[in-house]
């Protein structure tokens, strides 16, 4: 099982970095760096700069809620677990929900005061609870995402506030960014829930606070509902965005815009272009034979191959008929297989530019031939070698 997740997280950060250049269209923004992927396969449709090292601010909090999320997933803890407040996560200066020792919170309304209002001091008091110390909640986040695979991303704090000087600071790219957001979302849906929460009332007293969402984008673009902001003078302001048009998701990452107006404006510009100039097409169906594969040493020569699950790709507007498909068995396949088996992937490319692909499965058990059989194809390989000169 194991095997199998690290399998899926390499597919994911393949595609994560292989923007669709054949595809593209002449299209750029302001942003330092910036990308737009779809949540569905996880393309890139849009990417300017995206390994480049940048202090991430408050986008830091995915990890944050990523990691909660998780926890409560495993039974660990519940959203409704009573959080004590510590004088530490109290402290926290910056876009903050004034939390204070004496007061209690479920895990879940810390979370809100997270996705929400991005609340520094809720963001530590999460972590708290969930590893005892901040310092313990960094060394999982740094862990997390090296398994997403992560690899230009160092976490140093659970808010993502600037560190002291001298000591090492949080620092992601917006590739990297791409993946913990798609991978809340996809997992997580209740954070969406959060996110698209315009204001909402934290406490009522002795100091009354409504929660604020810092993502206006959620209240002026057409199928926004997340998913979180960040601003510090290193950073600029950075904005992990996402909306959902009919059945298509598109997550936009831009990092080190110049002001609040900027980052909406240019992300607007990128989602406007993701949702305009592409279409989402069924490439694969579940299930569907998509061509036979050889089985070396078996007892029938091939097999059918078929489709492990569905493919849904993003494709230039009217590209589609441009759209070819390639089997690639795996390299040491050889008999026994057992059906149900990887044998392969379908790689499905658009101008010879690889856009995604798929496991495909043994339609059917092939046992290893016996000697004879394989003598036999061994010479009859041999000879047609020779003519074939």
């Amino acid at each position: 099982m194991k095997a199998k997740k690290l399998i899926i997280v390499a597919a994911i950060v393949a595609l994560l970095s292989a923007p669709l250049a054949a595809q593209g269209v002449a299209f750029d923004i302001p942003a330092e760096s910036a990308i737009l992927i779809s949540a569905e396969s996880g393309q890139v449709l849009f990417a300017k700069n995206e390994t480049k090292p940048l202090p991430p601010a408050s986008l830091t909090k995915i990890m944050t809620m990523l990691l909660a999320m998780e926890a409560v997933d495993r039974g660990v803890v519940r959203l409704e677990d009573a959080v004590p407040i510590s004088r530490y996560a109290s402290s926290m200066g910056g876009s903050q929900v004034f939390l204070s020792p004496d007061e209690k919170f479920t895990l879940g309304e810390l979370l809100e005061a997270v996705a929400i209002a991005s609340g520094n001091d809720a963001s530590v008091a999460v972590a708290e609870h969930l590893a005892g110390t901040e310092a313990n909640f960094v060394e999982r986040m740094n862990q997390r995402a090296k398994e997403l695979g992560m690899k230009d991303t160092v976490f140093a704090n659970a808010s993502g506030l600037p560190t002291p000087e001298g000591e090492p600071a949080c620092i992601t790219t917006a590739h990297d960014v791409a993946i913990m957001a798609r991978e809340i979302i996809v997992r997580f849906p209740k954070v969406l829930e959060w996110t698209s929460i315009w204001q909402k009332n934290f406490r009522h007293e002795p100091r009354p606070f409504v929660l604020t969402n810092t993502n206006r984008l959620i209240r002026t673009y057409p199928g926004a509902d997340g998913l979180k902001t960040g601003h510090t003078e290193a950073a600029g302001f950075c904005l992990a965005a996402t909306a959902k048009r009919d059945d298509v998701r598109l997550i936009s990452v831009v990092m080190r815009t110049e002001s609040d107006t900027a980052r909406l404006e240019q992300t607007t510009r990128v989602l406007d272009y993701g949702f305009r100039a592409f279409e989402q097409v069924f490439a694969v169906v579940a299930g569907e034979n998509v061509g036979l594969v050889p089985v070396p040493e078996g007892r029938k020569e091939e097999v059918a191959a078929l489709a492990q699950g569905d493919l849904k790709l993003m494709a230039l507007r009217g590209s589609q008929s441009e759209l070819k498909r390639e089997l690639k068995p795996l390299p040491d396949l050889k008999a026994p297989v057992t059906k149900g088996q990887v044998i392969g992937d379908l790689v499905v490319t658009l101008r010879d530019e690889a856009l995604g692909s798929v496991p495909v499965v043994a339609a059917e058990d092939v046992p290893r031939a016996n000697l004879l059989i394989r003598l036999f194809r061994w010479v009859r390989d041999f000879f047609r070698g020779i003519f074939r000169r």
